[in-house]
């Protein structure tokens, strides 16, 4: 797997890199070919907490996750141990599901009892077009996380959301 590391207000020591770099060899063997994956690296610090977020980007699926802790050693620990449930949840959906063309993934030896994702509600919206801010403030009101909205400015569907920072983000459809 190929590693970018990148600090945010943080040396990236050798020492940090190495630990890395271990740590994420660990998923090599979950990938057809691991020499083709990237892994994106961004290590921050914010209120004394060390924060990393890992993104490796595959044909199919892109993986994420983010961990915060006092120890960046044990930030990292946390999140290769969350990439590594992501990964096995989803070959173990992709295998239950019979996909045929290839994802990525290699083959699973040893499947572990995964928690079976269900539907338990669908809705259906209707929406007349508004602002971002107005979505916004409709959010807000509701008291949600996200909200889906028919985008007057941009003239397409999209969803607004509440950040980890508390600002917000907007995503778009085409």
């Amino acid at each position: 797997m190929n590693i970018n590391i990148r600090g945010d207000k943080i040396d990236v020591t050798e020492a940090i890199r190495n630990y890395i770099g271990d740590k994420l060899a660990r998923l090599d063997k979950y990938f057809d070919e691991p020499d083709k994956i990237d892994a994106h690296v961004i290590i921050r610090v914010r209120n004394g907490e060390e924060i990393i977020e890992v993104t490796i980007p595959t044909n199919k699926y892109t993986l994420r996750a983010e961990q915060k802790h006092s120890d960046l050693y044990a930030a990292i620990d946390l999140v290769v141990d969350v990439l590594e449930r992501q990964i096995r949840k989803n070959k173990t959906k992709l295998n239950r599901i019979r996909v045929t063309e290839p994802v990525g993934f290699a083959p699973i030896e040893d499947a572990e009892d995964e928690e079976e994702s269900v539907i338990v509600k669908r809705k259906t919206i209707s929406s007349k077009p508004m602002s971002e801010e107005e979505a916004i403030l409709q959010m807000e009101l509701l008291g949600h996380d996200f909200f889906v909205f028919k985008n007057a400015d941009e003239e397409c569907i999209s969803i607004v959301y509440k950040r980890k920072d508390n600002q917000y983000g907007i995503i778009n459809t085409k």
